[in-house]
């Protein structure tokens, strides 16, 4: 066994029996968690670039529960690890936690946040994990806890990454084909919360294979093709071991309370191009919180990795092929933003070997793209749109008719 020193931790007195989330509701400030079961203990803590309030919950197992409202613009739930589950809500502006209380079952966790300065909410982050009733009394405040403990951890098993069947003839390019979130992320929501992105996106990729194989002249993965969650890290390798030769993300993008709507191509750069590709790639990159993973650890690498040559030649291909799948996508009657192109460092694209793009194929905050996404005449200009793309990619970077386009 392993031992790991955790500082700010909070560490039920009790095992706590699975409870599971029965609802979220926002009353203005005041956000309250309902359980099925009591729990013994809750801790939270902030994230910045995008600001977020993690909430780990003793014995939580993911549910559906979900809300909105106030400084909530969406709320998500996940497993941390086994006995711990995670509550991630998206703040719409630095919001900082005023008091925290168990109802006297502890059946509910009540917590009511507060505006901060934007100084004090970088104060907030930084001051670590808080602990809300640490042990079996309700209390009625929260408390930050910085003692050590120490925790046995089972011994390390090798890296299993799990590799998709190829289809396709084996002389041909692959393509690998990424359907956003999945599992316990459920990417974006639409604004009444019954429609997540994970399921559109996995239609969209799905209805983008069909079409790339049905074309015969690429071979064609997909780093899921049910309901799981993957790493973002794990999206990328999967298309660097089978050796891809295209990979293409595909997501659906919010904005609330703004009239945002088409589709937009990101490919990778080391500096953003505007205000809105650094927003969604600080979204997208911290993706992974839910499953515990800090992306912030890899930054060096990446930059290391990001002057490399190869790196460059790789980023100018991928830039290329975004416009081309512009314009293939509105021949298709594909709407776009105005600026169709964008650049961000989106940890998902940053394989350096391999051409990537990342396609928002719409705004699931639109009504008007949200009716869209979950059409299947929408899902299917798109994989039409793509197809006669990735064709036109390859018959220029191989110089092979028998990959142009038919006429």
């Amino acid at each position: 066994m392993l031992l790991l020193l955790l500082g700010a931790v909070f560490a039920p007195l009790n095992p706590a029996a699975a409870a599971a989330l029965g609802s979220v509701s926002v009353d203005g400030n005041a956000i309250t968690l309902a359980f099925d079961t009591a729990v013994d203990g809750a801790s939270g803590f902030l994230l910045d670039t995008p600001r977020r309030l993690a909430v780990d919950v003793a014995g939580l197992v993911p549910g559906a529960a979900s809300a909105s409202g106030g400084p909530i613009i969406q709320t998500r739930v996940g497993q941390v690890k086994p006995g711990v589950g995670r509550v991630v809500f998206d703040l719409s502006g630095p919001t900082v936690v005023q008091s925290a209380s168990f109802s006297d079952d502890r059946k509910s966790l009540v917590l009511r946040l507060a505006d901060a300065t934007p100084r004090a909410f970088a104060a907030a982050t930084r001051a670590g994990r808080t602990v809300y009733g640490g042990g079996s009394a309700p209390t009625g405040g929260a408390t930050l806890v910085r003692a050590g403990l120490t925790v046995p951890l089972d011994e390390p098993q090798p890296y299993q990454l799990p590799m998709p069947s190829v289809a396709g003839r084996a002389d041909k390019p692959l393509v690998v084909i990424d359907a956003g979130h999945g599992g316990h992320d459920p990417g974006s929501l639409s604004t009444d919360g019954k429609y997540r992105e994970k399921d559109a996106s996995l239609a969209i990729a799905k209805a983008v294979r069909s079409a790339l194989l049905a074309s015969g002249r690429v071979r064609v993965a997909m780093t899921r093709s049910d309901d799981r969650f993957l790493v973002l890290s794990e999206r990328r390798e999967i298309a660097r071991r089978l050796h891809a030769d295209l990979f293409i993300s595909i997501h659906c993008d919010s904005a609330p309370g703004s009239n945002a709507s088409g589709a937009t191509v990101y490919t990778l750069s080391e500096v953003a191009s505007d205000r809105v590709a650094a927003r969604l790639a600080a979204k997208e990159n911290k993706a992974d919180i839910l499953n515990g993973v800090n992306l912030d650890k890899q930054s060096n690498d990446v930059s290391s990795i990001l002057i490399d040559l190869t790196q460059r030649e790789t980023m100018n291909t991928s830039s290329r092929f975004a416009d081309l799948l512009q314009r293939e996508l509105t021949d298709q009657r594909v709407d776009f933003k105005t600026t169709y192109h964008r650049f961000a460092g989106l940890a998902v694209l940053k394989a350096p070997d391999v051409p990537a793009v990342l396609l928002e194929t719409g705004y699931m905050s639109s009504p008007e793209d949200l009716h869209l996404l979950f059409s299947k005449d929408y899902q299917h200009r798109l994989a039409v749109g793509v197809t006669h793309a990735v064709e036109a990619h390859f018959a220029r970077r191989l110089g092979r008719t028998d990959l142009a386009m038919k006429d």
